[in-house]
């Protein structure tokens, strides 16, 4: 006769060989479980109980969970809230599977919970609400609970619960745990269905679905960290099919294409690429393009093309506006200097302040005309500070500097392949550099006559031509010149064209010269002092009466730059507290009235007189040893003491 044992087989879900009882079976089983039950309850050991659901009893009885007493338990409502809020995303994701596994159980119910088991959905037969608790140590044994607990495919059949409640419902339950990437558990998919509808097939489809949800989950996340990567990227990506239609458009590219509508366009038609079909052009790197999306606006990108793997394109684009604001930013070319920087109060230099700060309230073109060294960039610089382009770029070239056959492609650029040994996808000329902002000509006098004629193009137009360019690139520049040329008298001789000549000549600006304004000299000479001891950390000096009025008289034909110049050298050889007439070079004295030149001669050779006598009484009368430090020979030594009247034996004591 068989066994309890033989009726009801002890296996478990990892068993190689698994089936669960169908039919009369079924109801047999039952009633074994409901002896098993009565057994347990009678404090005996009904060893035909799967090992994991006897245990699971065991540890229920131990908590003084009432079996006959039934209500699911929740957390308060907030925190309810907060757990399906934090859960979101997992309960946006199961809804679909969840619903396709209801579709083979329409008399079910189907719940999903998290890895705390807290019910977060729900679908079919209205069973579980939405946050109860069906942990173990809440709600005893329970298909759900013994799946957090083993965190495996499980299933319980309905005597195997430990509430009389959810024996009474006489249904069965499979659960299968939802992983993460990472194969962490995040949640519990179970599925409740009758004995009739339920079988081993059920297990393998309740597992399927569970990891369905942890595939898609980990899927959407890829997903959404490569969308935030695109999206973060500082460069536009563009990505169509096989057939031209745009599949995806980053924010970069939203940003250079403003205001294009590109839900299903097709590329060419919306970016409108004037170098031919993006379809067709062959996949490159860093080929500058310009695309005009709306018709009207050109916009010049440098781009990448390569192709996607179900034969579309993905199109990577950096605008050159903006690369060119990061070429200004790490090559600095910026203004430093204000007009408030420039010392001096000689009327002269005044009104040249004057009618350069109303010159800055416009755009028009300035030309500043002085002798080399007066300051006619710190001049420029000024404008553009005080300008409504002062936040923009400052580009200064110096066109006396630049070499004659470099002069147009470094002012204007060129494009890929424009001559010999021009750099692959071409170069922005320093128009477009200072676009937006202000572009400083120095020495414009030296500019070849064949740049000229581009200079004056791009000064009517707003527009620039690079070499080898088929389209022009508008720019908006303000153009502010400067010379220490007479660019009348070079007009007239045919060095300098003449209709350039009234285009740069708007606004006329004359820098005094430093002869000019003499009373400024001491406090120019004070503020380099000072300047220059701060860098080297030393006292700085004053300047002797004497040596200033030497400093005014001089004729300057360096100006201000020869004279921060000549400061720097006294500051650096200046060995005392005071600057001297004598620290002062020879032809600087030379140059004053002969009784300021007869008292500094006089001090020259006072001071004379001390350093050689010094120096020999240093070496003890030595007059070879001397006479080899001071740098002169020992007859004209002993003639300079007979001069004196010195005897040499009075400098041995």
């Amino acid at each position: 006769m068989p066994t309890l044992h033989d009726l009801l087989p002890n296996k478990e879900e990892s068993d190689a060989i698994f089936s669960l009882p169908e039919g009369s079976e079924a109801a047999r089983w039952e009633q074994l479980l409901a002896q098993g039950w009565q057994a347990f309850v009678a404090d005996e050991q009904p060893h035909w109980i799967r090992s994991s659901i006897l245990q699971s009893w065991t540890r229920s009885r131990q908590r003084g969970i009432d079996p006959g007493r039934f209500s699911y338990s929740a957390p308060e409502p907030d925190e309810v809230s907060a757990i399906l809020s934090h859960n979101s995303e997992l309960i946006a994701v199961a809804h679909s599977v969840m619903q396709n596994l209801l579709a083979y159980n329409p008399d079910g119910h189907i719940n999903l919970t998290d890895a705390q088991g807290v019910v977060l959905s729900y679908c079919g037969s209205d069973l579980t609400p939405v946050g109860s608790i069906l942990r173990e140590e809440v709600l005893g044994t329970n298909c759900t609970a013994r799946c957090l607990r083993e965190q495996r495919l499980v299933y319980v059949l309905s005597g195997e619960n430990w509430k009389l409640a959810l024996r009474e419902r006489n249904q069965q339950c499979a659960a299968a745990p939802i992983r993460d990437a990472s194969g962490r558990m995040i949640g519990v998919l179970t599925l409740t269905a009758t004995p009739d509808s339920f079988n081993v097939h059920t297990l393998g489809t309740v597992q399927a679905a569970a990891e369905a949800i942890g595939q898609q989950l980990t899927l959407r996340r890829l997903l959404a960290e490569q969308q935030s990567i695109l999206e973060t990227l500082n460069e536009g990506v563009v990505v169509c099919d096989r057939d031209g239609r745009i599949k995806t458009l980053n924010r970069y590219a939203r940003q250079i294409f403003a205001g294009i509508d590109a839900d299903n366009a097709h590329i060419d038609r919306l970016l409108q690429p004037q170098s031919g079909s993006l379809l067709t052009l062959p996949c490159c790197n860093d080929r500058e393009m310009v695309f005009r999306p709306d018709g009207r606006r050109s916009v010049s990108c440098l781009v990448s093309l390569m192709p996607a793997p179900d034969g579309g394109r993905i199109l990577s684009l950096r605008e050159n506006q903006r690369i060119r604001a990061i070429t200004r930013r790490v090559l600095g070319v910026s203004a430093s200097y204000t007009f408030g920087m420039i010392r001096g109060s000689a009327p002269v230099l005044q009104q040249a302040i004057k009618d350069a700060r109303a010159s800055s309230r416009s755009d028009s073109t300035v030309l500043l005309t002085g002798e080399s060294g007066t300051g006619k960039e710190l001049f420029a610089q000024a404008i553009h500070n005080a300008s409504s382009r002062s936040q923009e770029s400052f580009v200064a070239v110096n066109c006396g500097a630049l070499p004659r056959d470099l002069v147009q492609s470094e002012l204007f650029g060129y494009v890929d392949g424009a001559f010999t040994g021009s750099r692959r996808g071409g170069s922005a000329g320093k128009f477009e550099l200072a676009d937006g902002g202000t572009l400083f000509l120095d020495e414009i006098g030296e500019m070849p006559l064949e740049a000229q004629t581009s200079l004056l193009r791009v000064l009517q137009e707003n527009e620039v031509l690079r070499i080898g360019a088929a389209q022009p690139v508008k720019v908006d520049v303000r153009i502010v010149a400067a010379t220490h040329c007479d660019l009348q008298r070079a007009v007239e001789q045919g060095a300098f064209r003449r209709d350039l000549f009234y285009r740069l000549n708007v606004i006329s600006l004359t820098i005094p010269a430093l002869r000019e304004r003499q009373s400024d000299i001491p406090d120019l000479v004070t503020t380099f002092i000072h300047a220059l001891c701060q860098r080297l950390n030393k006292t700085p000096p004053q300047v002797a009466p004497e040596a200033m009025r030497c400093l005014q008289a001089w004729h300057w034909p360096g100006n201000v730059r020869e004279l921060e110049n000549l400061v720097e050298r006294i500051v650096n050889l200046c060995q005392s507290s005071s600057i001297e007439l004598t620290d002062l070079p020879a032809e600087f004295i030379s140059s004053m009235s002969p009784a300021t030149t007869t008292a500094a001669t006089s001090l020259l050779q006072d001071n004379e007189r001390a350093c050689i006598l010094e120096t020999i009484r240093a070496q003890g009368g030595n007059v070879r040893q001397s006479a080899k430090l001071l740098g002169i020979s020992r007859t004209a030594l002993y003639n300079k003491l007979s001069q004196w009247n010195i005897p040499i034996s009075s400098l041995r004591q």
